[in-house]
């Protein structure tokens, strides 16, 4: 295709749409140039909806058991060496009353999938912290559930639900995922949740093993149709305990460049500047900030089980990632020019 990409980056700002083959082009062509211009446009689309702030979640990991065994994930349940944990609800209120005394207004409860959460359970956790805090929004990041389980946890109070899709092609899920886990369940889940009425975010990993251009071209044709309200991208850091241990890690400069081409596919989305950007680059969550991100996820799990959520090697989950040191990552966002929110931060709905 001989369209010129600079073309195809005016098209994107205007529209807010492209062919798949036209986001192929954009990816082949990343250089300083397109990847500065990108950025300006990014920052220019997200200002118009919520200027300069930058939300906080509170981020309550509360359990690294998992039924599951992804290919990639440090807490898939053949790992013999993961200490495993599981939070009780008392630990999880106790995180929650931390994190509204620090000043957070959401809070996001994620983990393996850990057949003790049942409905019943959380969905009396949810309407206790409801109960205590009536003004924070609650997201939830566990997993596939039944349609069923999905409109319980809505009915309870639940806000938004995060479930990334990893890929948007078949062949590269059954890659990255065991035969007991499908493609078409995991898009069946998040149809499901749209339905139910969450705020829904999908997400995937950049350079997981096996991923091509091609497959990222699709991931964002795939965001453009589906129009999450939250979108998780981070580059792909491989674990010592799983089969793709050897492989190459993302590229954080890669994650950024799509950040910006997310930013302008859905210009309200809410996009995380994540912990593995951090995790890569000491500077990682800053320039994800500045190029489209605008929510960061700091960690309000008790310290004596941070370690032990190590969906990849090196997870960060201390410093500025510690949801106690706030004003440290205060400054740090104040120093590129942005400032901190500690509001719901709903998505913002057009008229």
């Amino acid at each position: 295709m001989n369209k010129d990409i600079y073309e195809i980056i005016d098209k994107l700002k205007n529209t807010h749409s492209l062919t798949k083959e036209e986001y192929l082009v954009l990816i082949k062509g990343r250089n300083p140039d397109t990847t500065e211009l990108l950025m300006k446009y990014a920052n220019e689309e997200r200002k118009k909806y919520y200027g300069k702030e930058v939300f906080l979640r509170g981020l309550i990991e509360v359990s690294n058991i998992c039924k599951n065994d992804c290919y990639y994930c440090g807490i898939r349940k053949s790992n013999p060496n993961c200490q495993r944990y599981r939070l009780t609800p008392e630990d999880i209120l106790m995180c929650c009353k931390e994190g509204y005394e620090l000043g957070f207004r959401t809070f996001v409860l994620q983990g393996g999938e850990d057949g003790y959460f049942t409905d019943d359970i959380l969905c009396e956790l949810i309407k206790n912290i409801k109960k205590d805090y009536p003004d924070c929004a609650v997201t939830l990041s566990l997993g596939e559930r039944s349609k069923e389980s999905y409109i319980k946890l809505k009915e309870a109070g639940a806000d938004r639900y995060l479930l990334r899709h990893e890929t948007a092609d078949k062949n590269h899920y059954e890659i990255l995922h065991p035969p007991s886990l499908s493609y078409d369940e995991r898009m069946r889940c998040l149809k499901d949740l749209r339905e139910v009425g969450f705020q829904v975010g999908c997400g995937f990993m950049v350079g997981s093993p096996g991923q091509t251009d091609e497959h990222i071209a699709g991931d964002l044709k795939f965001i453009e149709e589906f129009k999450p309200d939250m979108c998780g991208i981070g580059p792909f850091i491989p674990h010592k305990d799983t089969k793709f241990k050897d492989a190459k890690a993302g590229s954080v400069a890669l994650t950024c460049y799509l950040l910006s081409i997310i930013r302008l596919i859905h210009p309200t989305v809410l996009l995380p500047a994540t912990t593995a950007l951090g995790t890569m680059d000491e500077t990682g969550r800053e320039k994800g900030i500045l190029s489209g991100a605008n929510v960061v996820m700091p960690n309000l799990s008790p310290k004596e089980v941070r370690k032990k959520y190590m969906l990849y090697d090196n997870k960060l989950s201390d410093g500025a990632e510690s949801a106690q040191a706030k004003e440290e990552l205060k400054r740090r966002i104040e120093s590129i020019g942005y400032t901190i929110s500690t509001s719901r931060g709903d998505v913002y709905k057009k008229d």
